[in-house]
């Protein structure tokens, strides 16, 4: 069974996280943490004797690839694509940032 939070506990626990709480939200969270504690508690009991540990949900291996150079876009075409590009410097004009 979890032990019971009282307002006290509360206070505390709201003063190290530097939170300021009125009366109502004391008495809302004293319930909500004693709720939180309660469940915990209950997970506690499950017998899990005979599961083995898992560290994640899924098993997926990661997607990898070679890393080794490939054919890329042509430079010429993508320039001649771009509005006010300077396809001998090899340069995009794009607008002012700041």
């Amino acid at each position: 069974m979890a032990q019971r939070l009282d307002d006290a506990d509360v206070r505390r626990i709201a003063a190290l996280a530097h939170l300021e709480l009125s009366a109502d939200e004391v008495e809302l969270f004293s319930k909500q943490l004693t709720d939180i504690l309660a469940y915990v508690a209950e997970l506690q009991s499950v017998d899990t004797s005979g599961i083995p540990p898992t560290s994640h949900p899924q098993a997926a291996e990661p997607a990898w690839r070679d890393d080794a150079p490939r054919p890329s876009i042509d430079r010429d075409a993508v320039l001649a694509g771009a509005p006010d590009a300077s396809p001998r410097a090899g340069l995009f004009k794009v607008p002012k940032v700041l």
